[in-house]
């Protein structure tokens, strides 16, 4: 989990620090900044991945050991925060990110990392604060040695690491690095690397899954009905499931189940009253709500979930419902949801506690920059917003101004 994020000269950002929750939710006008945080998380789970800096903006084609992993938009051209109106980019081409994160065991390392987009490489990199003493993986440089220190405890290794990738997965196949430092190491790549891009498309949830089973869904929503088949088999998730699906519906649901195509292919289909419902006829807000309640469910479940404008699809009077669903279950499971929203009703079900995770972006119109910064740091905001509906003040866009 990610309880601090400092990012620094990327995109619209040049500099941004936020402090998270378990349900984070992004909010404000197109182009203001909120799709390129989500592009900013993206870099992290590439470093988590192991791939190159170039590959991590400009894109990887599928291979043996990974799925295709699609370019950053924009690419490395783009990654550099450009002031409005400034002739050209910067000289110093770097982006850079500092990232505390929650380990399993309670641990709360900070990661940074300094990224060169145009050259392709990694300028500095460092996990440090895991032993309360200084870093123990760190690039100092990008001399042509390419040298790592390796600090524990007051002694210390020069490793020779290849700084088009990260050090992070380097670090692990040398003998100087020890065992216990190993396995921080891999909870961190963990961390970076576990997270699940969620956009349903309703024409693929409609589709015959090509798996039997899976555990975890595609971000489009790919073998979603092989997930719902795998959490069937499991009494307890699909009571749980089920619930929230007969929540969504007005008419009688009293069962979800999974029908089969000529070669056993897994199709998704609701029963209301002995009545099969299969997928292709259902509508695209229930295919949609029923495949975000579903990545709750995944046996392969990841630490962070990002939801593009959730309201997608889905009717207003079902809204309350989402939240209710991206609220609980993010807690209840102890996973991270970040997700952004262009909708007033949404945030009509907030509580005064979530408005601690719930960042307004702006752009600055003279210089381009994104400002982000939650609710609660908002001049007035808590003692306005008493008074007047939070959705009312969005719609209105006294938010705008009072930023």
């Amino acid at each position: 989990m990610i309880t601090e994020i400092e990012i620094e000269r990327f995109k619209s950002f040049r500099k941004v620090k936020l402090s998270l929750g378990h349900f984070n939710l992004f909010i404000g006008a197109n182009a203001s900044g909120k799709s390129n945080f989500l592009d900013a998380l993206r870099v992290l789970q590439g470093i988590g991945y192991g791939f190159t800096v170039d590959e991590i903006f400009n894109g990887k084609p599928k291979s043996a050991g990974s799925e295709v992993w699609e370019a950053i938009r924009g690419g490395s051209a783009r990654a550099v925060f450009v002031e409005r109106g400034a002739e050209a980019a910067p000289t110093d081409d770097v982006v850079d990110w500092k990232v505390r994160l929650r380990l399993p065991d309670g641990r709360v390392p900070l990661y940074r990392i300094f990224l060169m987009p145009s050259a392709g490489l990694v300028r500095e990199e460092a996990l440090e604060h895991v032993y309360g003493s200084g870093p123990f993986t760190d690039i100092p440089d990008t001399s042509a040695s390419k040298i790592a220190h390796y600090t524990r405890k007051g002694s210390w290794s020069l490793l020779p690491i290849d700084n088009r990738y990260p050090v992070l997965h380097q670090f692990l196949r040398y003998l100087q690095c020890r065992e216990d430092d190993k396995k921080t190491i891999e909870a961190c790549i963990r961390a970076l690397s576990n997270m699940q891009r969620l956009d349903p498309s309703p024409p693929i949830l409609r589709e015959y899954s090509r798996a039997p089973a899976v555990k975890r869904m595609g971000e489009r929503g790919e073998n979603f009905a092989a997930l719902v088949k795998t959490i069937l088999k499991d009494e307890g998730a699909k009571s749980a499931y089920l619930s929230w699906l007969t929540r969504l519906t007005p008419t009688e649901l009293t069962d979800v189940t999974v029908l089969s195509g000529a070669l056993g292919e897994p199709l998704f289909a609701l029963k209301e009253n002995g009545t099969e419902y299969p997928a292709p006829i259902l509508s695209d807000g229930t295919l949609r709500f029923a495949a975000i309640a579903a990545a709750f469910f995944q046996p392969d479940m990841p630490d962070i979930l990002t939801i593009e404008e959730v309201e997608n699809s889905i009717h207003p009077s079902r809204l309350r419902l989402l939240v209710e669903l991206l609220k609980s279950q993010s807690r209840s499971t102890n996973r991270q949801v970040i997700a952004t929203t262009h909708s007033p009703i949404v945030l009509a079900w907030l509580t005064e506690e979530d408005y601690k995770t719930t960042f307004f972006c702006k752009r600055d119109e003279e210089t381009g920059e994104s400002i982000i910064k939650p609710l609660t740091e908002i001049a007035d905001f808590l003692k306005v917003v008493r008074k007047q509906p939070i959705s009312d003040l969005f719609a209105e866009g006294w938010l705008e101004g009072a930023l």
